[in-house]
């Protein structure tokens, strides 16, 4: 068994998304452990998707964990097509690989362990959604504290464009947008 890096619940080790919470795995290519973003917390590996192009899978002799090693390219998205949506800030510790719809909120949805002592975050304070036609948005959620994009206050319930290099401000963190 495996625990989601997203919601912290045990799933089987040969899964490529998290029956609980949706979230699509990533495993690292040099010491096998699941996890989010582009690289791995513990080694500093490239994280990959199970099965993924050019992707080989390899046992772990550590861990017993299958490890996927990239041959000759980084790993694909993970997400179908839909560009990955990473939200960063490493002073931290945090990186959220976001999922279309998700809360982001201290106590709701996929990314409560990150919020939940963080008393100027709302329960629910904001939700991402991916858009076809522009891409990643962010709402505010009607939260206390409020969200911000570039400085910028957003109005509750109005969809705002996320863009590469964006600075998201949920409460008082920022974070970092990356796009890939």
């Amino acid at each position: 068994m495996i625990i989601c890096p997203a919601c912290k619940e045990e799933i089987d080790d040969d899964s490529r998304y998290c029956d609980q919470c949706g979230q699509a795995l990533l495993f690292c290519n040099q010491c096998g452990r699941v996890g989010i973003g582009r690289r791995c917390t513990h080694c500093g590996g490239l994280m990959v998707a199970p099965g993924s192009g050019d992707a080989s899978s390899v046992r772990n002799a550590n861990t017993g964990m299958a490890s996927y090693g990239t041959i000759g390219q980084t790993s694909q998205n993970p997400s179908g097509g839909i560009p990955v949506l990473t939200l960063a800030n490493d002073s931290l510790n945090i990186r959220l690989v976001a999922m279309n719809g998700a809360i982001i909120g201290r106590r709701k949805g996929p990314y409560t362990q990150y919020f939940e002592n963080q008393a100027y975050v709302s329960g629910v304070h904001a939700q991402l959604k991916y858009n076809s036609e522009s891409g990643w948005c962010i709402a505010d959620k009607h939260s206390s504290n409020g969200t911000k994009l570039n400085q910028h206050i957003l109005q509750p319930d109005v969809e705002m464009t996320l863009n590469n290099g964006d600075i998201l401000t949920i409460a008082n963190i920022s974070l970092q947008v990356i796009i890939r």
